[in-house]
């Protein structure tokens, strides 16, 4: 067993990109795949980890589906993001060639992600629950006609080889993912670019969103982020995921919540933490 102070928790198979996106993040760290986020946080709860790795949109996908659902209840705290660059590779056994090749397994998005070489091959597409999965399939499979799109970390721990690197349609691919820990971690108000995130609801009145926003106009709080999501399964109750620039105690920022506050039957700070080098220019794959 690995020392839970030194385990980095994770929803999906080894060779995930969430796996992928620990070991960018915090090298020195064990991973911890999990069946789903619930079980990530639980890892987390349960001492069994200190932190967790979760993934919360993607520049082709969008966002992550179900999780601004979980975030709120999720008992942890945002400490840092980490954009990670998807590099997706077209692993198969050792020994198989290009040209032989007739089926590529992967998950639903990554297969839209690399339509190109796909139709460039002739492949038949089949669809996996994840990435890393598909690649442990095809490895157990024994067969050189199959194929696997998924990191090359993946590769590495199934035994596959790559045929061809970076087969992603667009060369900006890239995923968000939020560190998060049981304990709060809050930077100093002067400590550099910060990022707050919330989630809120507004009151079931006429213009609540924009009068609930209107302070952060006001006070020029610039908000990166502004995601609604139903809540309970009702089309009368939403709630809001944003994320915006600046610490809650800084003048402007306190004042746009206060005033957030005022027309939202709730507000809930996840996290404030360093903003992403990405976000000012850096590049993908930077930690933070």
């Amino acid at each position: 067993m690995s020392d839970p102070d030194k385990t980095i928790a994770f929803q999906g198979s080894p060779g995930a990109y969430s796996d992928l996106a620990c070991r960018s993040v915090r090298p020195e760290m064990t991973t911890l795949p999990c069946r789903d986020f619930e079980g990530t946080f639980a890892a987390v709860h349960e001492g069994k980890a200190a932190l967790a790795v979760i993934p919360i949109d993607n520049s082709l996908a969008g966002r992550v589906a179900d999780i601004h659902h979980l975030l709120p209840d999720s008992g942890l705290h945002i400490i840092a993001e980490h954009f990670q660059r998807v590099d997706h590779h077209l692993l198969a056994l050792e020994g198989a060639r290009v040209e032989d090749l007739t089926h590529v397994h992967s998950h639903v998005h990554a297969l839209g992600q690399c339509r190109a070489l796909i139709r460039e091959l002739g492949l038949e597409p089949v669809v996996h629950a994840d990435t890393a999965g598909a690649a442990a399939e095809v490895a157990a499979g024994g067969d050189k006609t199959q194929a696997a799109i998924a990191s090359h970390l993946a590769g590495e721990i199934d035994g596959l080889v790559s045929l061809r690197a970076n087969i992603e349609d667009a060369e900006h691919n890239t995923t968000r993912f939020l560190i998060m820990a049981r304990e709060p971690v809050v930077p100093h108000p002067k400590a550099g670019r910060l990022i707050t995130s919330l989630v809120f609801r507004v009151r079931n009145v006429p213009a609540a969103l924009y009068k609930a926003l209107g302070g952060f106009a006001t006070n020029g709080v610039n908000m990166t982020k502004l995601e609604s999501y139903m809540i309970g399964g009702h089309f009368s109750a939403t709630g809001f995921y944003a994320d915006v620039e600046g610490h809650p105690d800084e003048r402007l920022v306190k004042l746009a919540l206060e005033e957030l506050d005022f027309y939202s039957s709730e507000v809930k700070v996840l996290g404030v933490y360093p903003a992403h080098p990405l976000r000012s220019g850096g590049a993908p794959g930077e930690t933070e």
